[in-house]
Parts: structure tokens; C-alpha cells; sequence
């Protein structure tokens, strides 16, 4: 891992002792402000089946289930599920662009929910996004010592659930970190996320080059993913349109995240980088300040 990284996430976790995970406004499970409880519980509000362990109380056996399938199982409840934080780091190149504080801001960002996660009681996964979902290394520990942490990817995220689906823990809390500056179907990718899950919260992360576009004149332009090259002249027309493009492409994604029930917020990350003010996730009531 590029010793670079770490200390973004170092920065990250110093940044996150200042907040604590809190429960979104928008929940697609449950009501809202409702937190997992942490201990096998009774709650009334049943949530899934696993299979039957010996030991298990025998008034919570599915007897229609084994009915139906000659299967002992056992109902689960809202308050058997311990709290977590699964954090999604998308490890597409174009997190990493050269002279781009996406990386640094993206990284420092896992962290504080991390730590946050951490300050409530929370256990947390960090996992990278790339040629499918694997589990960053030393992922349910502190981030400072985390490790496997490349972008290098050049797909895009629903691509990844078809090379390897993650394994998250059901009901959990999930983030996703991502520009999400690549094209396919949003509410198909949202949708992949939220399945069972207690909620979803997107953070887009741009940069101020993202958010503003280039200085006009003629310019060269890479594509981080495909190495294309493309030759452009940066008018004010050109640059109109980019700004109604960018505008278009992040309301199809709050229009998927909203319809899979997620929150979703944007955060520049050079304003990131500058404060660790986090105000926008604490108005969307996703951090709390301690």
C-alpha cells in the first residue's frame, strides 16, 4: 500500500474522534432513529431467519418453515443483531488522479466513520471496491492500520457486486465513498447496496476540479479508466454544458438513492481537507459532533 495513504488516514482518524455514528433520517428498515441493539433481545419487530443452533430457544423455531422445507430455523429480531458499520471505499482510478485531493479526502473520510463508528459501540468493516469486494486488511481494526489499499480499478461499482458480491453483515449500517463519476444505471447499483441493509449513506466525493471545470481553451483530456485521449477546445458553451451534465448525472443519483431509500450527500474535498467541519453529514443527521 502506498505509504502515502496511511497517513490520510491517520488524519482521518484524529478528525473522527470529534463525532459519533448516528442514525440517518432516511431508513429503509425500521423507524426511524431506531439503533440495533447490541444483546439477543425480544423485540417484536422480526427482521430475518438463520438456520437453527443447538442451543437456541426452541419458541423462536419457524415450525411452518420446516413445514415447507425440512429445514429448523429461527426467527430473528431487530435487537439479535449486533450494531455495525460496513465503510465503502471505491477504488476506481479516478479516486486518485494525479494532483486531486480525492484520495486523501476519501481515505480521511473512511476513517472518521470509522472512528465514529468505534465511539458509539459499533463494530466496522472497511472494504475496497474494485475488481469485485474484498475486505481491506486489519478492516475491523483501527484505520490507522489498515492495509491493501489501491486505486486501480477501471469499472465501475455495479460491475464489482458481478465479480465478487460482498459478504457485508445483514442490517447493518452502510457507506459508500465514491465520486460516482461513471456511467451505467444508478438505481441498479443503489439497489445492491441496500439489500438488507438497516441503511445506506452515499458521499459523493469531488473535487473542486469536478465541481468547477477547467480553465477554457484547448485541452487534452485522459480518461483515468480507459486511457482515451480527446482533444477539446473549453468554451463558456462547453463549460455551460458540463455544468448542466454534472448537475443531470448527481440528480439521477439522489433520485436512485431515494428510491432505495439511502441518504446521499456531495462534499468537496479540498473544503474536506481544509477543517474536517463535517457539516453536511451531521445535517443529514449521519455524524453527530461529541
Amino acid at each position: 500500500m502506498n505509504e502515502t495513504y496511511r497517513q490520510y488516514l491517520i488524519d482521518g482518524e484524529r478528525a473522527g474522534a470529534r463525532y459519533a455514528l448516528a442514525s440517518p433520517r432516511n431508513v429503509p428498515f425500521g423507524a426511524p432513529g431506531n439503533q440495533m441493539g447490541k444483546r439477543p433481545g425480544s423485540s417484536l419487530e422480526f427482521i430475518d431467519h438463520r438456520e437453527y443452533q443447538p442451543g437456541d430457544d426452541l419458541r423462536r423455531l419457524d415450525w411452518g418453515g420446516f413445514a415447507r422445507s425440512d429445514k429448523l430455523t429461527v426467527k430473528l429480531y431487530r435487537d439479535e443483531v449486533s450494531p455495525h458499520l460496513d465503510v465503502v471505499i471505491d477504488g476506481s482510478s479516478s479516486m486518485s488522479l494525479e494532483n486531486s485531493p480525492k484520495t486523501q479526502a476519501t481515505l480521511g473520510l473512511a476513517a472518521v466513520f470509522a472512528t465514529a463508528a468505534s465511539n458509539v459501540g459499533f463494530s466496522h468493516a472497511a472494504w475496497m471496491a474494485g475488481d469485485g469486494f474484498r475486505q481491506v486488511e486489519n478492516g475491523t481494526s483501527r484505520a490507522s492500520i489498515w492495509e491493501g489499499i489501491e486505486f486501480d480499478y477501471r469499472g465501475d461499482l455495479l460491475a464489482s457486486f458481478t465479480r465478487l458480491p460482498p459478504t457485508w453483515r445483514p442490517y447493518g449500517l452502510r457507506v459508500v465513498l465514491s465520486d460516482l463519476l461513471f456511467l451505467g444505471d444508478p438505481l441498479a447499483t443503489m439497489s445492491r447496496f441496500a439489500e438488507r441493509a438497516t441503511a445506506v449513506v452515499v458521499v459523493q466525493v469531488l473535487a473542486e476540479a469536478d465541481v468547477n471545470p477547467m480553465e477554457r481553451g484547448n485541452v487534452r483530456l485522459v480518461d483515468s479508466e480507459t486511457d482515451e485521449t480527446q482533444e477539446i477546445f473549453v468554451d463558456a458553451g462547453a463549460e455551460s454544458r458540463y455544468r448542466a451534465a454534472l448537475a443531470q448525472h448527481q440528480e439521477n443519483w439522489h433520485r436512485a438513492a431515494k428510491q432505495a431509500g439511502a441518504v446521499m450527500t456531495t462534499v468537496v474535498a479540498e473544503h474536506i481537507l481544509d477543517d474536517w467541519r463535517l457539516e453536511a453529514l451531521v445535517l443529514d443527521e449521519v455524524l453527530k459532533i461529541i
